[in-house]
């Protein structure tokens, strides 16, 4: 009977074990994870659960009986040290060891640290499981202050958080604007104002060059106290293990669209990964989304199951913070222009990023139709008429080129 081991009980290791499940898979399979919670989403963790309005029950992606009821195999609290490709094994650091037909690896990605004076100190905050989640979630509330460094997605999620719950906020950001490695100006702009709308207080252009649980060391000598400090500067792909093991890894598991790795019988999937991007020429691409963990969870199941190649999804995101949702789908690979369709000042518009007369990427504030357009035609390749795309008057669906 053959025999699957996934590594890392996260969105992506959970849904693989599901989806070979839904596939007819019949043998045997080994699901664990370094938490000690059964897989569950990580999105809501810098918005509804330091709100108060999720936990762990109201996150696992399956219910507790699923995973027996299946015949999965889930060990949590477990932690990978070792993969024996020649004798097909693994070991874990309870000192068991699993020998496997098909292994894959789930292992995630953990939060950067700041390389920088007290950079390393315990007390301060970062946010990629519950247990991070729920020491941010005490440290919020009524008159206190958080500070964040870094002005990304989560960072700003969880300013956001932190002033429904009646506290302060301060984001720190390196470079000019908020979101500028992964979003327009445009977009950028929206964000600082609306956040400064709602309170937050926003500091660009500044350099963090001490940090502690409750301090944060400037630059140009200031020192800004808080309550709790967060730092959301990215994330370092956990391939540590398959490097160890000899898979060709660059920044993340390099992998192909059946989510194979360098030895035949080894999978990777998820954040941990670095993958061709088949609408844009298969440059290789190391993505952090719920849908990529999905889509990649379906290859290697397909793959393993022997079932057709999934069809190849356009990459998407979101963000909500406060009354506004953000969709994006594409990436701006190429991009020559970009053009908006809305205004910004309402709340509800769209930035389209342009490779000539073809849309590659799409960024949506409360504005789902333009999302779901810009999604199908980045899907079909579709050309575009630049002007009926940035006329609001004009059904979007009419700027499709005849």
């Amino acid at each position: 009977m053959s025999k699957v081991v996934i590594i890392g009980a996260g969105h992506a290791g959970g849904s693989v074990a599901g989806f070979l499940k839904q596939y007819g898979f019949e043998g045997q399979i080994v699901l664990a994870g370094a938490e000690r919670v059964a897989p569950y989403q990580r999105p809501p963790l810098s918005k509804a659960w330091l709100k108060g309005e999720a936990d762990e029950g109201s996150l696992q992606l399956r219910a507790d009986d699923y995973y027996a009821e299946n015949g999965i195999d889930l060990r949590l609290g477990v932690t990978a040290t070792a993969i024996d490709k020649a004798a097909r094994t693994v070991s874990f650091d309870d000192g068991t060891v699993e020998s496997y037909d098909h292994l894959v690896i789930a292992t995630g990605s953990r939060a950067r640290k700041l390389p920088i004076a007290g950079g390393e100190d315990e007390g301060l905050l970062e946010l990629r499981t519950t247990v991070d989640a729920e020491r941010l979630k005490a440290s919020l509330g009524e008159g206190k202050t958080l500070v964040v460094v870094g002005g990304g997605y989560v960072g700003l999620e969880a300013a956001a958080s932190a002033r429904a719950l009646g506290g302060s906020a301060i984001v720190l950001e390196r470079m000019e604007r908020v979101l500028q490695r992964v979003a327009s100006p445009t977009l950028s702009a929206f964000y600082m104002r609306r956040h400064t709308e709602e309170g937050v207080e926003i500091r660009t252009d500044v350099d963090v060059t001490a940090i502690s649980a409750r301090s944060v060391t400037l630059a140009d000598g200031t020192v800004v106290q808080a309550d709790a400090v967060l730092v959301g500067i990215g994330a370092i792909a956990n391939d540590d293990l398959a490097r160890d093991a000899g898979l060709e890894c660059n920044d993340g598991i390099l992998v192909d669209l059946d989510a194979r790795t360098s030895e035949a019988n080894i999978y990777a999937v998820g954040d941990v990964t670095r993958r061709p991007m088949p609408h844009y020429d298969n440059l290789m691409f190391r993505l952090e989304s719920v849908p990529n963990a999905l889509e990649q969870a379906k290859q290697a199941a397909s793959a393993i199951t022997g079932r057709p190649q999934p069809v190849h999804e356009v990459p998407w995101f979101w963000s909500d913070q406060y009354d506004a949702k953000l969709q994006i789908a594409g990436l701006p690979f190429g991009s020559d222009g970009q053009v908006v369709r809305g205004d910004p000042d309402t709340g509800s518009f769209a930035v389209f990023h342009m490779k000539g007369d073809r849309i590659v990427c799409v960024e949506a504030v409360n504005a789902p139709q333009s999302f779901m357009f810009g999604k199908q035609a980045i899907g079909k390749a579709l050309s575009v008429n630049t002007e009926v795309l940035a006329d609001e008057a004009a059904p979007i669906k009419s700027a499709a080129a005849a």
